[in-house]
C-alpha cells in the first residue's frame, strides 16, 4: 500500500529553446475556431438517436463508394493545410496526415470502413493535435517524432510481411502447376 504523502503542486517546466510561441493573433485564433467547427461538422455534428454517439457529414459522404472517401480525404486535408499555414511542425503534420490517410484507406472497405471512419474521427483528432501543439509545441513535436518512427517501423514490417506472403503464394502456385 502506498503511504499517504502530501501531493506537491506541479511545478512549471522551464520552456526549452524554441518552445515558447509568440502570442496568438486574432487571425490565428479565428483559424483555430474555424478548424474546430469544420472538424465538428465533418466528424460529430449528427447525433445518433437513442445513443451518446455522433457522426458527421464525412461518414455520410463516405457511404458513396470510393468517391465519398476521396471527398472526405480532400475535406480533411484542408485542416492539414491550415495547420501548416499556422506553423505546425513537420512531425505533427505527418502525424495528422497519418490520421487522414488511415481514415481514407480503411474507409475504402465497404461498410466496415464507414463504421471505422465514423469512430476514428480523424478531423477531431487533428484539431486536438493542433491545439496541443499550440499549448506545448516542443512536447507534442517530440511525441509525434516517436510515433512516426514507430509507424515507419510498423510499415516496414508490414511490407516485408506482404513480400513474404506473396513469395509463399507464388511458391504454392508453382507447386500446383
Amino acid at each position: 500500500m502506498i503511504p499517504n504523502r502530501p501531493v506537491k503542486p506541479p511545478t512549471e517546466a522551464k520552456p526549452l529553446e524554441g518552445e515558447v510561441l509568440p502570442p496568438e493573433t486574432p487571425a490565428e485564433r479565428e483559424a483555430r475556431e474555424r478548424l474546430r467547427f469544420i472538424a465538428w461538422l465533418l466528424d460529430s455534428s449528427i447525433p445518433i438517436p437513442g445513443t451518446r454517439f455522433t457522426i458527421g457529414i464525412d461518414a455520410l459522404i463516405g457511404l458513396i463508394p470510393f468517391l465519398g472517401d476521396l471527398i472526405g480525404v480532400v475535406a480533411s486535408s484542408y485542416i492539414l493545410s491550415e495547420a501548416h499555414r499556422l506553423g505546425v511542425g513537420r512531425a505533427v503534420l505527418l502525424r495528422m496526415a497519418f490520421n487522414v490517410a488511415l481514415e481514407g484507406v480503411v474507409g475504402i472497405v465497404p461498410f466496415l470502413g464507414d463504421i471505422f471512419d465514423a469512430a476514428w474521427k480523424a478531423n477531431v483528432r487533428n484539431v486536438r493535435l493542433l491545439e496541443a501543439w499550440a499549448e506545448r509545441p516542443h512536447q507534442v513535436e517530440r511525441g509525434s517524432r516517436w510515433l512516426i518512427v514507430i509507424l515507419i517501423g510498423a510499415m516496414a514490417l508490414f511490407v516485408l510481411g506482404c513480400i513474404a506472403l506473396t513469395w509463399l503464394m507464388l511458391q504454392k502456385a508453382k507447386q500446383a502447376i
